[in-house]
């Protein structure tokens, strides 16, 4: 199958953002504010669901995967940063699942590694074959937007109401359809793509419980939940979306540095970063995490090794212990670090590796539970 691109930001030259919608919207509808704010940062193509804004009808039933496959092709050869709310987030899972080496880090908004219920999803499908979408219209509205947005923002809200009436009942319904067979939990696991979660805290329909959980079951995952806000955040709040979209996407150096290093760390060194180191943590980020620990060559767990042995043998104590707490989150056992400086051991000298030794240890012991 194929689906329908529209250039929402032409910015040659920047890297290639791809969004999607989330069911009975627009693409254009949903994220054209956000778009806005970012400022020519990226080149943004937003494909719509079938039957959906510029989106064809659909020929037959389709699954999240077929979708996913389809936004690749749109996307053409090139990797690209996705983000996508609620069934154009569940697209992006599978997307995160089938081609990984393509997509250096993803935002996925109000959505689920699954979502409802099957029953409940093909309950609505038959009401939209019946009667058309006018009639899921006040629901969908109760979903989608926190008390009181329509009144501050009548045009962003008439604009996605306007689009799901409009939407082609059959499209619809195929997309429910295709919400009732969607379940990657078994599978988050598999994603090592740094996946930022967002969450609305008034969000109903995916509530911050079903983000969390996202966030932890992926290898790299973080979760922000926004206040004030339900299930379409981009329409909802553009200015919090848009600048969370550029922390996470723009460098994904960034990404990789948290996911490999954790929070604290970076947290740590952003906060002392002054005017005379800024240029050198921009170098680091941008190269050593965006550059070199982003390439698909080597998995992270090869990376660590690598990166242990090249720091005992050149005698940089100094980082060998926060590297060792990057293995362990890279998924290395404390047996194979223990293997990793044995080898050291041989090859880089029993002083170095009895230092190294003596660092890991303690960081290890980190691990294990206390006194009773």
């Amino acid at each position: 199958m194929r689906v329908t691109g529209t250039v929402l930001a032409d910015a040659p030259g920047r890297p290639l953002l791809v969004v999607g919608p989330s069911l009975g919207t627009s693409v254009a509808a949903l994220w054209g504010r956000c778009v806005e704010r970012l400022a020519g940062r990226f080149q943004v193509i937003g494909w719509d669901l079938p039957g959906h804004g510029r989106g064809a009808p659909p020929a037959g039933p389709f699954s999240a995967a077929d979708l996913a496959r389809a936004v690749g092709a749109l996307a053409g050869d090139v990797p690209f940063r996705y983000a996508g709310v609620s069934a154009g987030a569940a697209v992006g899972l599978h997307l995160l699942l089938d081609a990984p080496e393509r997509i250096p880090a993803a935002v996925l908004l109000g959505t689920g590694a699954a979502i409802g219920t099957p029953d409940g999803w093909r309950d609505r499908a038959a009401l939209v074959r019946a009667s058309g979408t006018a009639a899921v219209a006040d629901a969908s509205a109760r979903r989608w937007f926190a008390p009181g947005f329509a009144g501050r923002e009548p045009a962003a809200a008439g604009a996605l109401l306007h689009a799901l009436r409009d939407a082609d009942a059959e499209g619809y319904a195929l997309v429910c359809e295709m919400l009732a067979g969607h379940d990657v939990t078994g599978r988050l696991g598999e994603i090592t793509t740094p996946v930022l979660a967002v969450a609305g805290d008034r969000d109903e329909a995916t509530p911050p419980a079903k983000l969390a959980e996202i966030a932890a079951g992926v290898r790299y995952g973080r979760l922000v939940t926004l206040p004030g806000t339900a299930h379409l955040a981009p329409a909802e709040q553009p200015d919090a979306v848009a600048a969370l979209l550029v922390e996470h996407l723009e460098r994904p150096g960034t990404a990789v540095r948290r996911a490999v290093l954790g929070d604290a760390h970076v947290d740590r060194a952003a906060a002392a970063t002054t005017g005379f180191t800024a240029g050198f943590q921009d170098l680091i980020t941008r190269y050593a995490w965006g550059e070199i620990w982003a390439r698909p060559g080597l998995d992270r767990r090869s990376r660590s090794l690598v990166t242990l042995t090249a720091l005992v043998a050149l005698g940089h104590h100094e980082e060998l212990a926060m590297h060792v707490r990057a293995a362990r989150r890279n998924g290395l056992t404390g047996a194979e670090i223990e293997e990793v400086l044995l080898q050291t051991a041989i090859y880089c000298g029993v002083p170095a590796a009895n230092t190294a030794f003596r660092i890991a240890q303690g960081v290890l012991a980190e691990d294990e539970p206390g006194p009773p």
